[in-house]
């Protein structure tokens, strides 16, 4: 199955589109569709939230992160502030995806936009 994104803007797949894709592709009603999206997303989010992984066999794992509290710098003024202590969501691709990627990466000297 290829999924294309249509925008005049920057590409993105977005949780309506996903829905939409349901809708055609397994024929889930409109409405089905949008609950099974929203919920998958729920779900990773309230996982996230409560400090556990979400690995996606195939596609990468989403884990959170601990950032220590340390001394910055505004841009700006030059000024020295304090970043405090944060969580954070990182994304690691699996090696599947990655590959995938590479096979679907546009050749030296080709445009990379087109089909």
């Amino acid at each position: 199955m290829e999924l294309s994104v249509n925008s005049l803007e920057t590409p993105a797949l977005t949780k309506a589109h996903l829905a939409e894709l349901l809708y055609e592709n397994i024929g889930l009603n409109k409405r089905e569709a949008k609950d099974m999206v929203d919920a998958f997303f729920e779900l990773m989010v309230q996982q996230l939230v409560a400090g556990t992984d979400v690995k996606i066999t195939g596609f990468g794992n989403f884990q959170i992160r601990t950032k220590k509290p340390r001394p910055g710098r505004n841009p700006r003024t030059g000024e020295t502030i304090a970043i405090a202590a944060r969580r954070v969501v990182t994304f690691h691709a699996s090696h599947k995806l990655k590959d995938q990627i590479q096979e679907q990466a546009p050749q030296a000297g080709q445009p990379s936009g087109g089909k």
